[in-house]
């Protein structure tokens, strides 16, 4: 059986942290049948580090990112120097090599290390998502004092999260349509 993709982007503001634990608990033991945690995006104004182990872990692309920086900065590091030496007024050198290698090495090591870190920064700008158009379920009580749950749900799981939600005093639920992507 094929998953179906969510339909509908929900968002409950609780003034409560340990409400919104709650919620999380619940649907993490499955007392709404096909929403898991996985669906789940945690909004608020700090970071709360006891919620990872309720939630599990999330990918990380970070890694994969520097990766394939640095093995850039390898390959292109080598290529860049020995075009460099070997087109710069090649003359005879009376049996010396026109590219030396060993010289090369710690310029090359440094076009690793400067690709690798680039190539980090920008995986942190997307893995943060700070490269996304804002999300349109946002609100400024989230950066204040409030604490937002956001789950994408299916149309005949709505009335649960709702009911779900207000058992553990929400004090607001907005939604909106998710697009085709």
């Amino acid at each position: 059986m094929a998953r179906k993709t969510p339909k509908k982007r929900l968002l409950g503001l609780f003034g409560d942290f340990e409400q919104a634990i709650k919620v999380i608990i619940d649907i993490r033991q499955y007392e709404i049948p096909g929403v898991s945690v996985d669906n789940i995006t945690i909004k608020s104004p700090i970071e709360h580090p006891e919620i990872e182990e309720i939630l599990g872990d999330r990918p990380c692309h970070v890694s994969k990112f520097t990766l394939s920086g640095a093995l850039f900065g390898l390959i292109f590091g080598a290529f860049f120097l020995a075009a460099a030496q070997a087109n710069f007024l090649i003359q005879p050198q009376g049996g010396k090599p026109v590219i030396t290698i060993t010289s090369n090495l710690v310029l090359i090591y440094e076009m690793l290390i400067l690709f690798g870190m680039l190539a980090t920064f920008v995986g942190f700008l997307f893995g943060a998502g700070l490269m996304r158009k804002r999300s349109t379920l946002d609100d400024e009580m989230i950066s204040l004092d409030q604490v937002g749950i956001v789950i994408e749900v299916e149309d005949e799981n709505i009335d649960p999260v709702r009911q779900l939600f207000e058992k553990h005093h929400v004090l607001e639920i907005r939604d909106r349509e998710l697009k085709d992507q």
